[in-house]
């Protein structure tokens, strides 16, 4: 029986390796979206007004002793201004189309 032991080792390596191709290859052509379909479009000054508030929010809480909360409050607004200026750096840069 010492013979069956590699055998059994390939075939099972063999077969991970086809589910795990098709898994990938099964899971791409479901979840591929056109390029041109999804436009993605955000407000720099609408993500700016709720960083503001998040910043405010988080130094009220600040003053009234929940030092988490506001902490939360903080990294919100922060996560929120760099979105707007990924936007705004986005909106700058961006070459427009070779047919135009």
């Amino acid at each position: 029986m010492r013979h069956t032991k590699p055998a059994r080792r390939a075939l099972t390596a063999l077969l991970a390796t086809t589910l795990l191709a098709g898994g990938v290859l099964l899971g791409q052509t479901v979840t591929a979206e056109p390029a041109a379909a999804k436009s993605i479009t955000c407000n720099v000054t609408k993500l700016r007004a709720e960083a503001r508030k998040e910043r405010d929010r988080g130094n009220q809480l600040k003053r009234l002793g929940a030092t988490g909360d506001a902490r939360k409050a903080f990294a919100r607004a922060d996560a929120l201004e760099r979105q707007a200026k990924q936007c705004a750096d986005a909106d700058n840069n961006s070459k427009p189309p070779l047919w135009k």
